[in-house]
């Protein structure tokens, strides 16, 4: 674990003063929910609210990249490796996007020795503008159960789809990190629901059980409705809100795009990146896998 010398912790508060972005995790107990689909219209909706958004995407598959066509050839963990610069990794997907793909760093950021730990500060460090609003696209198969991105996050957002399996295993996947982590707050946002009354339904179900359970608050995000739209538009790489802005999820990802960019800060996150990146530095080399059976 590096010592964050004075110098760097002064460079860290003069960059982040005035930019405290939000940093949100998006996370999901198992496959085939649309997670990063969703990230990616979201992230477009929110660049319309006229923000600056950052994606830090942790897939190697059907991750946000590929949505908007893109390959993530690259990953952050190449600029601590000394192969590549900044602006070699980071793709430009859409106006107002940023993808900083980090599918290897994540596997590997619990072995970092100081000099690795150092460089990936100064990767930070680099961004001209870290963004406005951080989304973080978590991988379900980080080998420690959650990526210490994720429990970095200001906040964490559950995805869950209308299905049994996916309901249980989004119940699975907070129940861990409650326990196992101590997070006591969650949002959660359901994905592909026929009806507001199917999306609210499921999530009353889950709230109220996690509360009779002491595990943790869970507060509604909203929810995107099924729409043959959006599989035209993840057909031609684009956010559904720029083919199809009438289109019942276009409007949806909107109403979510403007309330999340709302949501108030916490006290004790009034620091953003620079607290972001003292403690992801910091669990990597501190997170301790738990069992934690359902």
């Amino acid at each position: 674990m590096i010592s964050l010398h004075e110098d760097q912790a002064a460079g860290l508060r003069r960059l982040f003063d005035n930019a405290q972005p939000r940093i949100i995790t998006f996370a999901t107990g198992g496959a085939k929910v649309g997670k990063s689909a969703l990230v990616a219209n979201l992230a477009s909706s929110i660049a319309n609210w006229n923000k600056n958004v950052l994606i830090i995407d942790e897939n190697a598959e059907n991750n946000t990249a590929s949505y908007f066509g893109l390959e993530a050839s690259r990953d952050l963990q190449d600029i601590v490796d000394g192969r590549h610069s900044l602006d070699e990794v980071i793709l430009d997907p859409v106006r107002g996007v940023r993808i900083m793909p980090a599918t290897t760093l994540v596997q590997k950021l619990d072995m970092f020795d100081a000099r690795q730990q150092k460089t990936l500060l100064e990767a930070f460090l680099n961004l001209s503008s870290p963004g406005d609003i951080i989304l973080v696209d978590m991988s379900p198969d980080y080998p420690l159960g959650f990526s210490p991105l994720g429990l970095a996050s200001q906040d964490i957002v559950i995805v869950v789809s209308a299905t049994e399996s996916a309901i249980m295993d989004s119940y699975a996947l907070i129940r861990k990190v409650s326990l196992a982590y101590s997070r006591k707050h969650f949002h959660v946002l359901m994905n592909n629901a026929s009806s507001l009354d199917e999306a609210v339904g499921i999530f009353s179900n889950m709230a109220e059980l996690t509360y009779k359970r002491g595990l943790a608050h869970l507060e509604y995000a909203g929810f995107i409705p099924h729409d043959e739209n959006l599989y035209k538009a993840s057909c031609l790489y684009q956010p559904v809100e720029t083919l199809f802005p009438g289109s019942p999820s276009a409007r949806a990802y909107r109403k979510i795009a403007y309330d999340l960019c709302h949501w108030p800060f916490p006290e004790e996150e009034a620091r953003g990146l620079e607290q972001f990146v003292q403690q992801l530095l910091h669990l990597s080399h501190q997170i301790d896998p738990v069992a934690i059976y359902a």
